[in-house]
């Protein structure tokens, strides 16, 4: 089962663009995300983001993402 895409961009929302991992890690937590999407975000295989997209297709091919 994965994130549901709404909750993953509602936690992202705000942030600005471009950033790594832990920086969007410590963003989707300040915005109440659960500990374990945190976690996942800290642990994608990407130095840099440059925007939101990037970060789902990422989340996407984690297999992160799905189910409501």
């Amino acid at each position: 089962m994965g994130y549901d895409v709404t909750q993953v961009q509602k936690s992202l929302a705000g942030f600005q663009y471009p950033g790594g991992p832990d920086d969007l890690a410590q963003h989707a937590s300040s915005q109440g995300a659960d500990q374990q999407l945190v976690d996942t975000i800290k642990g994608l295989d990407k130095e840099q983001f440059d925007g939101p997209n990037a970060v789902m297709k990422k989340l996407s091919e984690a297999g992160a993402l799905g189910g409501s």
